[in-house]
This record gives C-alpha cells, sequence and structure tokens, in this order.
C-alpha cells in the first residue's frame, strides 16, 4: 500500500479579506467623544449668575419669575429658591445692591461735616432715588407689594438702610460733629421712615415725592442735641425734671 505522499511545499497564504468600506456618517451620528459632551453641555449656573440675570431683568423692568430664571439658567426651580429664599428676598437683594450704589455716589459728592454733611448725604440720596427710573416702576406696577418688599418688619432693604445711616451717624459722632438726642439705632430708623415716607408718598396717599420736607425734617433731628433737650425740659412749667 503506498503511502499518500505530503506535500513539503508551505500551503500558500491567504489573501486577506478587503476590510468593507464605512458607511458614510452623517455629522449627528459622528462618534462623541467624553470631552466633547463636556464641551456642549450647558455649564452649571451660580448663584452669581442668578443675580446678574435679575439686576439685568431689574434694569428692563421685567417681573422676577423664578420658574423662568430657573429655566433660563438651566436649574431647577427648587435650586434657585434655595439660593434666594423668596422672590421678595431677590427682589431686596436687587434693590439693596442699588441703594448702596446710590449711598456711595451720595457720600463721595456730599460736603460740609455734622448734620449739614448727613442732611447733605441724604438729600442727594433721596433725588437719585426719586430719578432711578427701575424703582419707581417697581412701586407702580404694583404698590401694595413693593411696600412690603421695601418697609416690612422683614424688609432686608430697610435694614440695609438703617445700618448704612447709622454707620454714617457713627462717623459724625466720632468727629465731634453731631452729638444726637437720640440713640444712633433709634435715630438712624427715623432718618430712613421719614426719606421712606416722603419718598413713596404716591404709593402711600397718593402724592408726589417730597425731597425737600424729608430734609427739613431730617436736620431737625440731627441738629436737636441731647443736652439741649434737657435744659428745655427743664424750663418748661409742669415737667418732671430730666435725669
Amino acid at each position: 500500500m503506498k503511502r499518500s505522499r505530503t506535500s513539503s511545499r508551505p500551503a500558500p497564504p491567504r489573501r486577506p479579506q478587503r476590510p468593507a468600506r464605512p458607511a458614510r456618517r452623517s455629522p449627528q451620528s459622528a462618534p462623541v467623544t467624553p470631552l466633547a459632551r463636556r464641551l456642549e453641555a450647558p455649564t452649571r449656573a451660580t448663584p452669581q449668575e442668578l443675580f446678574a440675570l435679575a439686576l439685568d431683568w431689574w434694569t428692563k423692568g421685567e417681573r422676577f419669575d423664578i420658574g423662568r430664571m430657573a429655566q433660563e439658567l438651566g436649574v431647577s426651580r427648587a435650586t434657585v429658591f434655595r439660593w434666594v429664599g423668596s422672590r421678595e428676598l431677590l427682589y431686596g437683594e436687587v434693590i439693596s445692591r442699588q441703594f448702596e450704589e446710590a449711598l456711595a455716589l451720595a457720600r463721595s459728592q456730599s460736603r460740609g461735616q455734622g448734620p449739614a454733611f448727613i442732611a447733605d448725604i441724604t438729600q442727594r440720596l433721596l433725588h437719585l432715588l426719586v430719578e432711578n427710573a427701575p424703582l419707581r416702576r417697581f412701586v407702580q406696577q404694583d404698590a401694595e407689594y413693593a411696600m412690603r418688599v421695601l418697609m416690612s418688619k422683614s424688609s432686608t432693604v430697610e435694614q440695609r438702610c438703617a445700618a448704612s445711616v447709622r454707620s454714617a451717624l457713627e462717623d459724625g459722632v466720632r468727629e465731634g460733629h453731631i452729638r444726637p438726642a437720640m440713640d444712633l439705632d433709634a435715630l438712624a430708623y427715623v432718618i430712613v421712615r421719614i426719606g421712606e415716607s416722603f419718598l413713596y408718598r404716591d404709593a402711600i396717599t397718593g402724592e408726589p415725592p417730597d425731597v425737600r420736607s424729608a430734609i427739613t425734617a431730617i436736620r431737625i433731628l440731627l441738629t436737636a442735641e441731647q443736652s439741649s433737650i434737657r435744659a428745655h425740659c427743664l424750663n418748661r412749667p409742669g415737667t418732671p425734671g430730666v435725669p
């Protein structure tokens, strides 16, 4: 029986198969890298961006809408409320910033010392606020809501105004230019209330703002000194002595 001869020649190499040509992909189906996804994804907003948006809306006269703001920033309503607390507090932050800028300008332009200096600051400040178009529009759109934001017991605007006025009074006392007859906290609060009453008269009584009357009343308060009040009370018939 003959053995079959096995060929000693190596088998010819297989021809590699030609890879199939990939189908053309549209730009939408192109592969996306992790970095590309991050670059295309909207950046998470910050409280600073919310405040900048609120300032922009305030200037344009748009009412604050927490839902729309959240949508524009790409965050949830719950996130915005966690940042600001409430819509009233967001208004308070924006108005307080406007007040601080107006006060800084008023102080830089005022002259004199003592009661005259503080009265000059207040007068310039009230004129700036009267001429502030977004503030006037805010009051006119909904006077009751505006007064709650500006003057209520929980108003951050009023609290910060009073703190700024007290700081100016402290400077006057420290420099010896004023000797107020009232406690500084009480005096600052009264000055702010007088300013508000005449500044927002159109919302409170329907009459136009009256800066002149506000400044007259504030000057009287600032020039009244503890010693003169005590002497007046002691010299008044039937008035018990003042310790």
